[in-house]
């Protein structure tokens, strides 16, 4: 019983750090990667799809991404759709290949950037705490219900603890990591 919660503790909070690499990686660092253009959808036949499901995404140099749709006809979807995202990017079309160029990273940029990360990294500290105070109130409703006794409470809840403090230690090295990746110049 005791065992499956903390299970169940690990394998979320598991998740939630999965979840932040995947956040992670769609913050730029200046450097060309095909993950930066994941997020972006196109009009597609009346739907919306994501850019890879309509083109070809490929990283042509450092500072360079290159989209080669399908067909003909979605090139200025998808243009509109890049100029349109959130990342400030501006793409130039020769033919039937988009070009998207990484402007360099201003300081400020860079400054902004890493306000950013934090605030990703604290909402992912936010969910593993939150699995943390699920899983200890699991532990104290078997508790109520006499399933358990007070010292293998103390020794759950010390458990769940221990998961905790591992997760948000790898919050904090990804934290790190990033944080020095975008300071690169």
């Amino acid at each position: 019983m005791l065992d499956e919660i903390k299970k169940d503790a690990g394998e979320r909070m598991a998740k939630s750090v999965a979840a932040l690499k995947g956040e992670f990686t769609k913050i730029r660092t200046g450097r060309a990667h095909t993950s930066l253009l994941d997020h972006i959808t196109v009009e597609y036949y009346g739907a919306e799809v994501p850019l890879s499901q309509v083109s070809n995404v490929g990283v042509e140099d450092s500072r360079t991404l290159t989209v080669t749709p399908w067909e003909k006809d979605m090139v200025g979807p998808i243009e509109k759709a890049i100029m349109n995202s959130d990342l400030g990017l501006n793409p130039a079309t020769a033919g039937t290949v988009i070009r998207v160029p990484l402007p360099p990273l201003t300081e400020e940029r860079r400054k902004d950037m890493i306000r950013v990360v934090r605030s990703e990294a604290e909402g992912g500290r936010v969910a593993i705490r939150n699995i943390r105070r699920d899983a200890i109130s699991d532990v104290k409703d078997l508790l109520k219900e006499k399933m358990i006794g007070e010292d293998d409470e103390r020794r759950a809840e010390q458990d769940v603890q221990d998961i905790t403090d591992n997760y948000v230690g790898q919050i904090d090295a990804l934290l790190a990591e990033k944080e020095s990746e975008l300071m690169e110049i």
